[in-house]
């Protein structure tokens, strides 16, 4: 068995073969370190206190395919994390050019400076490839929502026809779902993932230590050192600048998940909906077809929505873990013995799900075929039912609130048990003799002219602005 084999996808088909897979692989994590570790040199050689060339050549060695995972995932075993055994790789490799610059590797730095920077790292890549499926997703909805804005269908609650409602206002809904997540992204990629830059226990005393022997000799150089040293290392690595050093203050990778929960919810909203309105008994909408796709192993019939069920398996799984990230803000003293090295493998899985949700329902959107002709008729499976609530707001001016509601409970209850349509049970009531003409009972009871301001809804939820990604 090689290393690839022992985590292929097999198992996680929603992000298999994803862009985001390659994004939070393991090779992706250990050049984001590297990135981290190249960056704080040059940070370092910004202000004056490592020399230009030696960040140059830290910069130029860091490149994750110079280095074997395998050997440094089994040596960190010994150390508990992955950082101790790639700075001794990576001195050793920069050694091999010039012994004199190895000595700036990790300056003053510690294991966690670098891989919660290089956590941060992999976030925010990985985010911006989910921003553009989000941004994708949101374009399909759009088009359907304006497409299907009076395409009448029944609204259901606690899985009963409960009133009219339009496809297109559905699908504004989860627009906006999507609208929602992409806000929580963007906000995080622009100044939710800082830098880690604290030092041994968050003081920075080894930076202040070697930033003197280096050359801030001025004691006003000393001072304000830790803040250019932070401002110049957000600005190499792209990240943000933290209000404090965050080595025990777990903020951003609660935030962070909290985001990834919330995308793979409303992403999951869309999936458990495109399954309900999928049903045999249903079929209102389709997921696009490919070869091969949704066969069962049993039954030849069945074309399975299986982009659904991949969006809906990581929207499951997301919110759980994201709760387990969040335990890791229960981190000790200045820096945890265990919750810290409990994130990595969880902010990679949410990463890597919410990922392969977001890819998955940009396909989804994108290809969604929709029946107004079967909506229609399964709008009209309770025989004018659907809109008892309406008939029953016209009545109540002419016969009292609590008499119409009674007549229509009553109606109702005949037309299910008989099989008649409610509009010629009504015709029948005596209570309705001269109150309503023929004509008026058939539009009252006429679904599709009682979708009230769906129309309407829709046309403002599409003036909202879609989401950059």
């Amino acid at each position: 068995m090689t290393p690839a084999d022992t985590d292929a996808g097999l198992l996680s088909p929603v992000r298999a073969g994803t862009p985001v897979e390659a994004a939070v692989g393991d090779r992706a994590w250990l050049q984001a370190m590297l990135d981290a570790e190249a960056a704080l040199a040059r940070a370092q050689a910004a202000l004056g206190t490592l020399p230009k060339a030696a960040a140059d050549l830290v910069t130029a060695t860091a490149r994750a395919e110079r280095f074997d995972l395998r050997a440094l995932a089994l040596a960190s075993r010994e150390t508990a994390n992955p950082v101790v055994g790639l700075v001794a790789a990576l001195t050793r490799a920069v050694a091999g050019t010039d012994p004199a610059a190895a000595e700036y590797v990790h300056r003053g730095s510690t294991s966690q400076d670098i891989l919660d920077t290089g956590a941060m790292l992999v976030a925010a890549r990985a985010l911006r490839l989910i921003r553009a499926d989000l941004a994708r997703t949101a374009r399909a909805l759009a088009a359907l929502a304006a497409e299907h804005r009076d395409t009448p269908m029944a609204g259901r609650t606690l899985a009963l026809q409960a009133v009219p409602t339009t496809f297109g206002l559905k699908a504004a809904g989860w627009r906006q779902l999507v609208l929602d997540a992409d806000r929580r992204l963007a906000d995080l990629l622009d100044h939710g993932l800082p830098v880690s830059l604290g030092g041994a226990a968050g003081t920075l005393a080894g930076y202040l230590e070697y930033a003197r022997l280096d050359g801030a000799d001025a004691s006003s150089e000393v001072a304000d050192y830790p803040e250019r040293l932070v401002a110049a290392y957000a600005e190499e690595t792209g990240l943000a600048r933290p209000a404090l050093p965050w080595h025990a203050l777990r903020t951003p990778l609660a935030d962070l998940a909290a985001a990834l929960a919330l995308t793979t919810g409303a992403l999951g909203k869309i999936a458990v909906d495109v399954q309900s309105l999928t049903r045999t008994e249903v079929g209102e909408v389709t997921e696009p077809t490919a070869a091969g796709r949704g066969g069962s192993s049993a039954m030849p019939h069945k074309r399975n929505p299986v982009l659904a069920t991949l969006i809906r398996s990581a929207a499951l799984q997301v919110p759980a873990m994201a709760g387990a990230l969040t335990q890791c803000l229960l981190s000790e003293d200045e820096r945890s013995g265990g919750a810290w090295h409990a994130e990595w493998l969880l902010l990679r899985e949410c990463l890597r799900l919410a990922g392969g949700a977001a890819y998955t329902a940009a396909e989804l959107a994108e290809g969604l075929r929709v029946h107004p002709e079967r909506m229609r008729a399964n709008l009209g499976l309770t025989g004018s039912q659907v809109v008892s609530e309406r008939i029953a707001a016209v009545l109540a001016p002419r016969l009292g609130k609590a008499a119409a509601k009674d007549l229509l409970s009553d109606a109702s209850d005949t037309a299910r048990r008989s099989g008649r349509p409610l509009a010629e049970v009504l015709a029948a009531a005596p209570q309705l003799t001269g109150l309503l003409g023929p004509g008026e009972l058939a539009g009252l009871c006429d679904p599709t002219g009682y979708t009230g301001a769906a129309g309407t809804l829709v046309d403002g939820a599409l003036l909202d602005d879609p989401p950059a990604g």
